[in-house]
């Protein structure tokens, strides 16, 4: 594909509102490499809506349709997780390149499935957190030993979601079955970010809480019951040697949402924070150290598209740098860009936390 555009397929791209049409359509627009070849949907009206609303050069009312068209090089899932596994699966067998939004699968069995059908081929996942170019230079200055060994970690990670109110469109969130919980996307991010940073966890001890077990649907005004917690305190041993303790919190006022990851190293230390009222992975972060260090990279995409809600301003910043590691992978033949693999051993530390957490038992040998 060296000589010519990537031809992308999107499916759940909603004219109306999606994570696609606030983060994945800007992040491609911005890159030269690719084309924005299709979108699906599954009804007709829709699908049309959003080809005329992001430039599509088609739309499709059936995705796997889509999938199995030639004209098609890179599928991108981004529907609700418990349609993940057919789609992922079609289009892998259709020899597609995919990019799937994290968790990969509703169960760690469904990620399994998913993760050995992509041997081989290309594949991306959405923990785009660890793509950030702040992020990316902080592993760079901890693995220089600029602050010597790494010593100790904290992390304080709060967002505006999961609280004590939910529009109905995202009670889904709160229920086990749908596999997108506070705990598969809010915790996996943050571990995902600790990993990239200090290297693989290696043991980790965990407990959860269940803060507000009922909720408002604010849109009906009925009260449904949230089934998975929405508090995570857990301590962890990563690969650098470095302990660290982790606080992750729902339903903080919006204003109030932050992110901070505080490294001590035998020689300084250096800092990542952020303030996306959605968590870690949306929104762009800054670094700064006691030790010198070469400004992050400028991000390939800073848009926001046309779903700029105040809400997902700065969506398409992570996003767009999977893009671009996964057009260079495409574009040479290489597989640097984390994919399926890589989903699965955050599904499994995921998984870990929960243990932890139901038994109170350290959990070890993670990495």
């Amino acid at each position: 594909m060296a000589d010519r555009k990537i031809r992308i397929g999107i499916i759940g791209a909603d004219a109306n509102a999606s994570w696609a049409g606030a983060s994945h359509i800007p992040a491609l627009q911005s890159q030269p490499s690719f084309v924005l070849a299709a979108v699906a949907t599954r009804r007709e009206a829709s699908a049309k809506a959003a080809a005329e609303a992001f430039g599509a050069e088609r739309w499709f009312a059936d995705p796997y349709a889509m999938i199995r068209d030639e004209n098609i090089d890179l599928v991108t899932v981004a529907v609700k997780v418990p349609a993940h596994k057919e789609l992922v699966l079609a289009a892998l067998a259709a020899g597609k390149a995919v990019y799937c939004e994290s968790p990969l699968g509703a169960t760690l069995a469904e990620t399994e499935e998913m993760a050995a059908a992509a041997t081989g081929l290309h594949t991306a996942i959405g923990l785009q957190g660890r793509h950030n170019p702040a992020l990316r230079r902080a592993a760079e200055l901890v693995a220089s030993g600029k602050i010597g060994r790494p010593m100790s970690a904290r992390v304080a990670a709060t967002t505006f979601g999961y609280g004590p109110q939910s529009p109905s469109a995202y009670d889904y969130f709160n229920k086990a079955a749908s596999g997108a919980s506070f705990l598969t996307i809010t915790t996996g991010h943050v571990l995902d970010v600790i990993e990239k940073v200090l290297g693989a966890i290696t043991e980790l001890d965990a407990r959860t809480e269940l803060l507000w077990p009922e909720i408002e649907i604010v849109d009906t005004g009925e009260i449904s019951r949230r089934e998975i917690p929405d508090h995570v305190d857990l301590i962890a041993k990563t690969a650098s040697g470095a302990p660290v303790s982790v606080q992750i919190l729902a339903g903080v006022p919006a204003e109030e949402a932050n992110f901070t990851f505080e490294i001590r190293g035998s020689d300084g230390w250096l800092k990542i924070t952020g303030n996306h009222l959605a968590g870690v992975q949306v929104g762009d972060l800054t670094l700064s150290s006691s030790a010198a260090f070469a400004a992050p990279d400028a991000p390939v995409a800073t848009g926001v598209g046309p779903m700029a809600a105040d809400f997902w301003k700065g969506a398409a910043i992570n996003v767009g740098e999977v893009y671009a590691s996964l057009a260079r992978d495409l574009a040479s033949g290489t597989h640097e860009t984390p994919g399926f693999d890589h989903a699965l051993h955050n599904s499994r530390l995921v998984a870990a936390v929960e243990r932890a957490a139901l038994t109170g038992e350290r959990q070890r040998n993670l990495a």
